[in-house]
């Protein structure tokens, strides 16, 4: 078990230290939940009055809350308590799960691939013709990645991702399990003699860039031609579907259930809630937001925050609400 003592973690955090606690520091925990080892976090006031309760040896807290430290129990200060959590919980991070051997002898990789110095191949796995993977990718059991692909260094892929032919995935990127990337776009058109569907077939790819984070059993679909595009450090969260020949800006943010039709442009910076839906050849603009659960069926200009189905200006939609609720009162 990891520990240590509250200097040590105030030397990584460059927080104000206040007060001070005997206990070597066993790892962070809510402030309700922790024991007399844990460090806790008050990143908000709401959380201040539960310190004096909490059985917590320590806590980081910002700058800008009144609070005591109390009888052997510290403070860390810190600008803000959200961004050296982050710190802290790199700190405590255990081993991932362990590779006995660099591949193991039930993977199955083609013989035209080429892998990098210190890429990991779990059990299982299937690398097909012309796959190149960068210098210390992972791939954890069951992964398969087809032919000619190529992955950038560092790239981490969990169970069950699939990465389909032709597509681009630049480095240190991390793909939780089950994450599926150029599956066929859903395309179809009545048959010509209006008893069925005619599938429309997808030749494009997906490119993905650099740091893009997806979570698991998320789908980003080839394009129908050319390619489906997400840019530079944007993370995706579970459960996500982003459509054909869509293209997505640097740092973009898309939470849990939520969508982007066929050709929606995302510019930079942009936030999708959770469970948000975006209507095909719509374009978000750089630093936009869209609420959680909105249905956004028009282009957002950079900056906007739009909410609601369909999705309007945040603060109209709040005032019809309002309005509504009003006259549901009678």
């Amino acid at each position: 078990m990891k520990s240590f003592t509250i200097q040590e973690i105030n030397e990584i955090l460059k927080g104000k230290l206040e007060g001070n606690t005997s206990v070597d520091i066993t790892g962070p925990e809510q402030i309700e939940r922790a024991g007399t080892t844990h460090i806790t976090f008050i990143g908000n006031r709401k959380y201040a009055q539960k310190w004096e309760a909490s059985n917590a040896a320590a806590a980081i807290i910002n700058n800008n809350i009144d609070l005591a430290p109390g009888e052997n129990k510290a403070l860390i200060r810190v600008q803000n308590a959200d961004l050296a959590m982050a710190k802290l919980l790199e700190l405590y991070q255990p081993e991932g799960p362990n590779f006995e051997e660099e591949i193991h002898q039930t993977a199955i990789v083609h013989s035209s691939a080429t892998l990098g110095e210190g890429t990991k191949v779990g059990a299982g796995c299937y690398i097909g013709k012309n796959v190149v993977l960068g210098e210390g990718c992972t791939l954890y059991p069951n992964v398969t990645i087809l032919d000619d692909t190529k992955i950038g260094p560092g790239t981490v892929m969990w169970p069950g991702t699939v990465i389909r032919e032709r597509c681009e995935v630049g480095a240190f990127c991390i793909f939780h399990n089950g994450v599926s990337i150029g599956a066929d776009g859903f395309g179809y058109r009545p048959s010509e003699d209006g008893r069925g569907l005619t599938k429309i077939p997808h030749i494009g790819n997906v490119i993905i860039g650099n740091a893009v984070e997806i979570g698991a059993n998320s789908c980003v679909d080839r394009g129908k031609f050319s390619s489906t595009i997400i840019g530079d450090g944007s993370k995706i969260d579970n459960l996500v579907q982003i459509g054909h020949n869509s293209v997505m800006g640097r740092s973009c943010i898309m939470a849990g259930n939520s969508g982007l039709a066929g050709s929606v442009t995302l510019g930079d910076g942009v936030i999708i809630g959770g469970s948000a839906s975006i209507k095909d050849h719509t374009t978000i603009h750089s630093g936009a937001t869209v609420g959680a659960g909105s249905g956004v069926v028009g282009d957002v200009a950079a900056g906007k925050t739009v909410l609601g189905y369909p999705a309007c200006d945040s603060r109209d939609m709040l005032k019809q609400w309002v309005a509504l609720r009003k006259l549901a009162k009678g």
